[in-house]
C-alpha cells in the first residue's frame, strides 16, 4: 500500500495574511477534535488566521460554508479559503453512501462555483479505527492535509491573479 505524499506547499509565504474558514462536523466529537487540531496547527504554521463554524454532521458542511460566504460577502470581510472537517463511518445502511457522496459533491460545487480554495478533510471510512489512523496528527493528519490543500489552492489563485502561472 502506498504511503501518503506530503506537499511542502503551505508555508508562511503562501498564506501571507490569509483568513480561512473552518467548518467542522461534530458527529464524532473526539475524531473532530483531532482533525481540528491538525488543521489549526497547519494554518498557524503558515501564518493564516481562521474562524470556525460547527455543524452536527458532514452533510450540513456545504450549506454552512455557503451561508458563511454569503454573510461575509455582505460585510465585505471575506474568507480566502475554506477547510471542511468531518467523519463519515460506514454503517449497516446506505446512509454512508448518501452522506459521503453528497457532502463531497456539495463541496466541489461550492469550490468551483465560488472559486474558493477549499480543503476537503471529511473522512469517509469503514471503521472507527481507520478514522483515528487518518485523524491523528502523528499518523495521517488529514485535518492538517485539508488545511494545506486549501492553502495550496490559495497560492494558485493568488499566482493566477497576479498574471502568473499556477
Amino acid at each position: 500500500m502506498a504511503g501518503a505524499r506530503r506537499s511542502r506547499t503551505g508555508g508562511k509565504g503562501v498564506a501571507g495574511g490569509a483568513h480561512i474558514l473552518i467548518v467542522e462536523a461534530r458527529f464524532y466529537d473526539d475524531i473532530a477534535d483531532a482533525l481540528l487540531q491538525g488543521a489549526i496547527r497547519a494554518l498557524e504554521a503558515a501564518g493564516a488566521s481562521h474562524d470556525r463554524v460547527t455543524v452536527r454532521g458532514s452533510l450540513e458542511i456545504p450549506a454552512a460554508i455557503a451561508m458563511a460566504l454569503d454573510a461575509t460577502a455582505r460585510s465585505k470581510k471575506s474568507y480566502d479559503g475554506v477547510v471542511a472537517l468531518g467523519c463519515v463511518i460506514r454503517g449497516d445502511t446506505i446512509h454512508f453512501e448518501i452522506v459521503s457522496k453528497q457532502s463531497a459533491r456539495g463541496l466541489m460545487d461550492l469550490s468551483v462555483a465560488r472559486k474558493i480554495p477549499l480543503g476537503n478533510g471529511i473522512l469517509t471510512v469503514d471503521t472507527e479505527a481507520q478514522a483515528w489512523a487518518r485523524a491523528k496528527m502523528d499518523e495521517a493528519d488529514k485535518g492538517g492535509d485539508a488545511a494545506r490543500a486549501a492553502l495550496a489552492m490559495l497560492a494558485i489563485k493568488r499566482g493566477l491573479a497576479k498574471g502568473g502561472r499556477p
